[in-house]
């Protein structure tokens, strides 16, 4: 291999006292869930909220002192930008981060407020990869690699040293796959210690570009995910070769299953996770058999995850499991009717969200009008109870499915 348990074990005793040894932890109400023991390794409580922090900081701690003054240039739209600005920053190292012209405003601002420069070119992860290859050149910068690179891998590894050290009975590790610098740094470590350990990496069905070289397939690649950290279209040549000898299998996870992950980690754990974090959570639901009763190590890998993709998130998950519904009310337009429907839902115990009244279109009788109701209740008994009510009344009422 081309990175080795040695020198995982040398970027530990490295990073130490900059990174954090994250909480490792069972988790009695998931395991209960998903029919597996499940230990949750906390990635996503890092300062900067992923574990890129381990590969950079093990990355710059071993430049040169001409490197280290001349400067740092990275790609990236998230994670490793953060992690490269925050430890430049911290090292007095010059850092440049190039990002694409869509990255979101608030990544960029929170790089900059690392103190490094920020540089926004190209329309893509591709554009931006080879402005930065160019700028290094130009400008003599050290370019930090965010996953094809053996001092990344070997950073990233060390999160396996301390999964193992809590937890020495572990059978499986779950690890997300994006350009695969994560799983080749875990890979490496965990079957260095233990042999028979299983690797299993995750990614997105959109992005299943490690998927299709390890199993020969040709899956399509692109289109929009809510798990951007590993929208990756093409691994990279080191970490493939790592992946192809050390891990055991690779697993896809839908959007709808990242979705859910990331609802049961802050209904039930209480933490936030991006949806690159929550796949190996949703591997673990979505293919329990590979699991069933297994003592599984899934790791978090990352909470940065933008504010209305969360909350729309978890609103999403309230209306497929019947907490908030829709009404379609075919009601006499007189006055009084709404205000008797409205009673009507409040003494059912129905929590009125948004109301929608028209009357304008041709589809409906000049003195009817369509009332939509959205609701919140308890569930699909609450919402049926409420249905019910409102058809008794005389009000022609439907509740529209999702």
């Amino acid at each position: 291999m081309p990175v080795t348990l040695d020198q995982i074990e040398a970027a530990a005793e490295r990073i130490a006292a900059s990174v954090s040894n994250t909480p490792f932890e069972h988790s009695k109400t998931l395991s209960s869930i998903l029919g597996a023991e499940i230990w949750l390794k906390f990635e996503n409580l890092q300062f900067t909220s992923s574990f890129k922090e381990r590969g950079a900081l093990n990355k710059l701690s071993q430049l040169s002192a001409e490197e280290k003054q001349h400067g740092v240039i990275a790609m990236s739209a998230g994670n490793h930008a953060k992690a490269v600005a925050y430890h430049a920053q911290n090292l007095g190292i010059p850092a440049t981060i190039v990002m694409p012209r869509s990255t979101p405003n608030v990544k960029v601002e929170d790089t900059e407020n690392f103190g490094a420069r920020v540089i926004l070119e190209g329309a893509s992860l591709e554009e931006s990869f080879a402005y930065a290859k160019t700028l290094a050149d130009e400008e003599k910068l050290c370019f930090v690699h965010p996953y094809n690179d053996e001092q990344i891998i070997a950073g990233q590894g060390t999160v396996a040293l301390e999964m193992l050290a809590v937890n020495p009975a572990l059978e499986v590790l779950v690890v997300p796959i994006g350009g695969g610098g994560l799983i080749s740094g875990v890979a490496i470590a965990a079957k260095a210690i233990k042999p028979d350990i299983e690797i299993i990496g995750v990614e997105v069905q959109a992005y299943a570009s490690a998927y299709n070289v390890f199993y020969d397939k040709s899956e399509p690649l692109g289109g929009s995910t809510i798990a951007e950290g590993i929208a990756v279209k093409s691994p990279g040549s080191l970490t493939m070769e790592i992946i192809k000898a050390q891990v055991d299998q690779i697993v896809l996870v839908n959007e709808e299953a990242i979705e859910e992950a990331i609802n049961q980690l802050i209904t039930i754990e209480k933490t936030v996770a991006e949806g690159a974090g929550a796949a190996a959570l949703a591997a673990v639901a979505s293919h329990p058999q590979l699991f069933a009763n297994k003592v599984c190590g899934v790791l978090l890998c990352g909470a940065n995850i933008d504010s209305r993709i969360l909350a729309a998130i978890l609103m999403r998950r309230l209306v497929r499991k019947g907490r908030i519904v829709r009404y379609l009310i075919r009601i006499q337009d007189l006055p009084g009717t709404l205000s008797d429907i409205t009673e009507v839902v409040g003494e059912l115990g129905g929590n009125i969200l948004e109301v929608s009244h028209q009357r304008m279109f041709p589809n409906v009788p000049v003195k009817d009008a369509e009332l939509y109701l959205t609701i919140e209740t308890r569930g699909a008994k609450q919402s049926q109870e409420i249905l019910t009510k409102l058809c008794d009344l005389g009000h022609h009422t439907t509740l529209l499915q999702d």
